[in-house]
């Protein structure tokens, strides 16, 4: 079994070492909370690294948001090459959730845009926790919303073996039963097809197909299959397949499941005839009775999440399953950004439930559609059995409930925090164009951070009408998409980035000198003492880090701001004198989540005899992840970028089909 091995050219340097032996003693003694107080730059990441290689537990990371969950999973796939490095966040682009106004008497239907990739991702992370103990997931606060049952989970596992007796009926019966779908078109991630004596299936976590060739009832030989081309990569002598959907029921339990259904429809109508309700028992009625049999003629049906308590065999007001389920007992958790963090999980569960009381109170959902929620905080913390909370600036409920505190100020690279500046809000807008111009010349990038999602487009407009290359950042940008405007911002595509709150917790951007916050006298959630810091925070990744905050006065948060980062500011340059360490920039490769898969062919390691050093399925996936790069960089009219994308992909199918490896031989 492998175990956390740490790949990287760093060195344990300033007050990392004693932070990471504090850490894990703390850990060690059984300490149930502990609270990392790390500036930024100082190598955190780095730090939480090291304690998971120390003691090699199964490790889940919390972050507030996709974009920082997705930076955080980028920089420990570096640190972990050789292990399981996941990410688990909602897999909806877009997501309006089912809900009613009664004073309007509106009903607005559930609403989503599924993200496909983002969902193998999900899969994949817990196929790997129950798989493996070198697992190492970032998830953002979407891990506390209900989930399968794990045991359930893994009971619908299917195991098969090269030459042993397993019938192909059973099989396609048994991928049935985990929300596969049969078809004879196109092989899809979730579906599988029938040709002659094989059966093809592309697993839910894979971009590879597996094909299943039978010789009457026996499993004659298991191969890993292009599903575009057909190719046969590899051969198998065993296999497991895990379910395509994280809910899964068995025949008998989804009978049990619609025999309580219709008690519970039942007694609801009992009690909206008896309180003189009859159109919301009418409504009621019509629906549930719809969904019955939905799920007794297909297994499924819309808003089946709602009866979530009833096909998981649940008691009323039971706690549901989620990700945190599927760790085992002696894991740690991460809580990074952790006063941004705890919040947000605290939150959740309080406005899930003033919605689907609404639904219930108007006969649109039977009662127990509220058991199809997250977890309320209190449920959260019995999950929890060891935890680090990571922040420059911990909260109230750290400094309350943590047993020890650890402190990490020092940066490795002697880098100071940035020198801050204030200035007023008049001519504000031609001051900073001014300042940005004056990086821009010398290669560096900028940051603006406005109160409002219409300030930052509006400046960002105005800024590429003067010549700046610029792009806004908020929270109606794809999850994806996000991740690529920060990278290319990193790549020099862009020379600004314009956002709210989004730029402030994580975002790991070396290349940025100036941060300018606009209207920072505006005192409120956005222009706190701990959002001033940490925003602040992301020009102290740059040797020349320097923040202009454009205000009329001077307001208590960011006095209180400006004073911490003076502090941190003189302990770091005595660590500097005491040492001799000279300040050194920040440079870090640039890569996103889905690095290993977008890859040019450039970076291709090739052996002495000209061929592709890298596996052959790596190369299928990189082709296909490719094909999918073309086809939106067509529909968005960009086909010199779609041409050179064509071009790529031609390369690197030269390169498959140059081979000599008896394995590639196409089928």
């Amino acid at each position: 079994m492998s175990s956390f091995n740490i790949s990287s050219d760093y060195k344990l340097t300033g007050d990392q070492p004693s932070a990471i032996n504090q850490i894990v003693e703390g850990l060690e003694s059984g300490y149930q909370k502990q609270t990392l107080v790390g500036v930024t730059g100082s190598g955190k990441t780095f730090t939480m690294a090291n304690v998971i290689a120390n003691l090699q537990r199964p490790t889940l990371v919390i972050a507030h948001n996709k974009t920082l969950a997705a930076q955080l999973t980028s920089e420990f796939k570096e640190f972990f090459p050789d292990n399981a490095v996941e990410y688990f966040v909602s897999y909806y682009d877009y997501y309006q959730p089912e809900a009613y106004i009664p004073r309007t008497d509106t009903y607005i239907e559930k609403d989503a845009e599924i993200n496909d990739e983002i969902d193998k991702l999900r899969h994949s992370a817990t196929r790997s926790l129950r798989t493996r103990r070198d697992v190492l997931i970032v998830a953002s606060v979407s891990c506390i919303y209900g989930l399968g049952s794990p045991e359930e989970y893994q009971n619908f596992v299917v195991s098969i073996e090269r030459s042993k007796e397993y019938k192909r009926s059973k099989l396609i019966r048994d991928l049935v039963g985990q929300q596969y779908e049969r078809t004879n078109m196109d092989l899809a991630r979730g579906k599988f097809r029938v040709r002659g004596d094989s059966l093809e299936i592309l697993p839910a976590y894979e971009e590879i197909a597996l094909r299943f060739e039978f010789w009457g009832d026996n499993v004659e030989r298991i191969v890993e299959v292009d599903p575009i081309t057909g190719e046969i990569l590899k051969e198998r002598i065993d296999t497991e397949i895990y379910p395509a959907k994280h809910f899964v029921t068995s025949k008998e339990k989804l009978q049990l499941a619609i025999n309580d259904i219709q008690l519970e429809l039942e007694e609801r109508l009992d009690w909206f005839k008896r309180e003189g309700k009859l159109l919301e028992a009418q409504r009621l009625e019509s629906r549930t009775l719809y969904d019955i049999e939905m799920l007794r003629e297909a297994g499924y049906c819309s808003g089946v999440e709602n009866y979530s308590r009833h096909l998981g065999r649940r008691s009323a007001g039971s706690t549901p399953w989620c990700l945190l389920d599927y760790f085992p007992e002696d894991s740690i958790f991460f809580i990074d950004e952790s006063h941004m963090t705890v919040p947000q999980l605290n939150g959740m569960y309080h406005g899930d439930l003033s919605r689907k009381k609404t639904l219930v109170e108007h006969g649109f959902r039977l009662p127990s559609a509220i058991d199809n929620r997250p977890l309320h905080f209190q449920e959260f913390e019995e999950h929890v059995k060891q935890v680090v909370y990571v922040s420059a600036t911990p909260g109230k409920y750290e400094y309350e409930n943590s047993q020890k505190f650890v402190e990490q100020i020092i940066r490795p690279t002697g880098l100071l925090d940035p020198t801050v500046e204030i200035k007023s809000t008049d001519g504000q807008v031609d001051d900073l164009l001014h300042q940005i111009r004056i990086r821009i010349s010398k290669g560096e990038r900028c940051l603006v951070t406005t109160l409002t999602k219409k300030m930052s487009e509006e400046l960002a407009d105005y800024l590429k009408e003067v010549g700046v290359k610029t792009h806004y950042l908020h929270s109606e940008i794809d999850t994806l998409e996000r991740i690529e405007i920060l990278r290319d911002l990193r790549l020099g595509i862009y020379d600004v980035v314009v956002g709210i709150n989004l730029l402030r917790e994580g975002l790991d951007l070396p290349e940025v000198s100036l941060v300018a916050i606009l209207d920072a006298d505006k005192e409120g959630y956005l222009r706190s003492e701990s959002a001033l810091v940490q925003t602040m925070g992301r020009a102290a990744r740059h040797i020349d880090g320097h923040v202009i905050m454009y205000a009329d006065k001077v307001t208590r948060s960011m006095n209180k701001a400006i004073e911490e980062t003076s502090r941190r500011r003189v302990i770091q340059e005595r660590h500097n004198q005491d040492h001799g360490v000279t300040p050194q920039g920040i440079r870090k490769a640039i890569r996103d989540i889905n690095d290993r898969l977008k890859a040019s062919k450039d970076e291709h390691v090739v052996n002495n005899d000209g061929k592709s050093g890298i596996p052959k399925d790596e190369i299928v996936r990189i082709i296909k992840d490719l094909e999918s790069q073309m086809k939106v960089a067509s529909r968005n009219l960009e086909f010199e970028k779609a041409a050179l994308i064509r071009d790529e992909i031609i390369d690197l199918r030269k390169i498959a089909l140059d081979s000599d490896k008896p394995e590639f031989s196409r089928y």
